[in-house]
């Protein structure tokens, strides 16, 4: 008998588990869930490689990422709908083998239009991996093992895009760019064989399917296209609109308004419908809509940082690509150390308390990367990252495990689902807001240094002096060496400049942590000794 079975009360009718240890079943669903998180990274990083190899610039380049992300966000908003009318493992089965394939065509792909094409079909397929999972977790374990079996499921989701950005530069630097999707073929099979093999379509969910079937499925056409070009459109504004120059573009104004118009209309029709594509009224839950904003929250900093801070290191410390990533390497493996801590912790604690630790801890790391200075060591990187890969389980696991509290067992999909799109479309807002404080600041910063760099200054005056004589120390002629002052001058301010942008988007980041802390404190305590869901 498993754990999970000997928890008081806890029936089996919606257990994905049959015979199995539950926690073999985790483990499992997890591999192709890590595979496609990986991948929402990992191909950053060959986007120079991609560019060169098929012969376009670096900014036609991004729609490689840009397609995936997109086709992702409308693939995961209804993928509780699609997991309730397909069935749980059939249709966490087809995703994996679409991503397969899809991962594969990616490997051959000849051009880049074939390319962006088969990454809106692996994009499809990887929407709804999570989702399933998520549900299949949620209803396999009880409340006290949960947080255990989602600590399994949290490696998954953050510690891939982690080593995403390492992984992707050393097989980019050692083989092709080719490499970095032909690499999840032998993965998704392996996935599809353990799946089909150890995991079952759960009684009770399979009940719920045949009932929705037997009363006549009445599709919801209308809030699949609203919610496709609403998430769609909103996901192109905010990977495009910093390169874009955000609403002075007619491109990204156009996309906006369409998104706002889309996403807006959703509601009311939604709210009406007996069969709704996305159940809104779960964010009408104090509980849910409190755990809906802290995972926009996380998946915000956990994202950009993972984005924002190898910029920093690569621009301005002039490390490669890998390393780069491996500075980010250490928090991975104590965030791996930190999941099974916690995963415990959330059976004897109440949520609300475990994300406050961790939004502080979150807050506190983006705090210490406040302090800044251009001889920045690898240490220092390092450590902001381990302090950061401390804080996130605590928020993760806790934030996943109080957002099914109270769910009617037939919408834990859909209570997935949603959730999977706080966590995504935070990444994506938290990376559009890094880079557009970055932009700006940039400009803030070089207005006010630029007022001190005149030729009438009198400190401008020494320091051109005193380095024009350090360069004719040097074996510079006087000409020369001035104009190398000059431009040391320009070098160094620009540099500072970047800096203090820097840091102004890290505080920008410690300020979404700490308000984290207050969506905790209105969430309501859990009853951690209940049973699962399945009566």
């Amino acid at each position: 008998m498993t754990d999970a079975t000997q928890a008081g009360g806890w029936s089996a009718e919606r257990s994905a588990a049959g015979g199995h240890n539950p926690y073999l079943i985790a483990f499992v669903v997890s591999i192709a869930t890590f595979m496609e998180v990986l991948d929402t990274t990992i191909a950053n990083v060959a986007l120079r490689h991609i560019a060169g190899g098929l012969a376009v610039g670096i900014d036609e380049s991004t729609y490689v990422i840009t397609s995936y992300l997109v086709a992702n966000a409308i693939v995961l908003s209804i993928s509780g709908w699609l997991s309730t009318v397909i069935g749980r493992k059939r249709f966490y089965m087809m995703c994996v083998a679409t991503f397969t394939v899809a991962s594969l065509l990616c490997g051959f792909a000849w051009s880049l239009e074939s390319l962006v094409l088969f990454r809106i079909l692996q994009g499809l397929g990887g929407g709804g991996m999570a989702t399933s999972e998520q549900a299949i977790l949620a209803d396999s374990f009880p409340p006290a093992k949960r947080g255990q079996a989602f600590a399994i499921y949290g490696i998954a989701v953050v510690v891939a895009p982690v080593i995403g950005p390492t992984l992707g530069g050393w097989i980019t630097d050692t083989y092709t760019w080719h490499w970095v999707f032909l690499i999840n073929g032998p993965m998704g099979l392996i996935s599809l064989f353990l799946v089909g093999t150890l995991v079952k379509e759960p009684s009770g969910a399979e009940e719920e399917r045949r009932e929705l079937l037997r009363k006549g499925l009445r599709v919801d056409y209308v809030g699949f296209v609203l919610v496709a070009i609403g998430l769609g459109s909103l996901e192109f504004v905010l990977d495009e609109g910093q390169r874009n120059d955000w609403f002075g573009s007619n491109m990204i104004l156009a996309f906006a308004l369409i998104s706002g118009f889309c996403l807006l209309a959703l509601i009311p029709w939604e709210l009406t419908r007996n069969d709704p594509i996305i159940e809104l009224r779960l964010l009408g839950r104090r509980q849910f809509a409190a755990c809906f904003l802290v995972m926009l929250g996380t998946g915000a900093v956990l994202i950009s940082t993972t984005q924002i801070l190898p910029q920093l290191l690569q621009a301005e410390v002039n490390y490669t690509a890998m390393l780069a990533g491996l500075a980010l390497s250490p928090g991975g493996i104590f965030t791996m150390i930190m999941m099974p801590i916690v995963g415990r912790l959330v059976g004897i604690v109440q949520p609300k308390y475990l994300i406050i630790v961790g939004a502080t801890i979150v807050m506190l790391s983006m705090w210490h990367l406040t302090g800044l200075t251009p001889d920045i060591t690898y240490g220092y990187a390092a450590w902001s990252r381990i302090f950061l890969g401390i804080g996130l389980p605590f928020l993760f696991l806790p934030v996943t495990t109080a957002s099914y509290d109270g769910v009617p067992p037939d919408k834990t999909n859909q209570a997935s689902a949603l959730i999977n799109v706080a966590r995504n479309i935070g990444g994506s807002m938290g990376v559009a807001l890094a880079q557009t404080v970055l932009a700006q600041r940039q400009q803030f910063h070089q207005s006010r240094l630029v007022e001190h760099a005149a030729p009438s200054d009198i400190g401008y005056q020494q320091t051109i002096d005193a380095m024009t004589r350090y360069f004719q120390a040097q074996g510079s002629n006087a000409s020369d060496a001035a104009s190398q002052a000059i431009a040391w001058v320009g070098q160094t301010l620009q540099r500072q400049v970047d800096f203090l942008a820097y840091i102004d988007v890290f505080w920008t980041l410690a300020v979404i942590g700490a308000l984290m802390i207050p969506l905790a404190l209105i969430m309501r305590s859990i009853d951690l000794k209940a049973p699962a869901r399945g009566h």
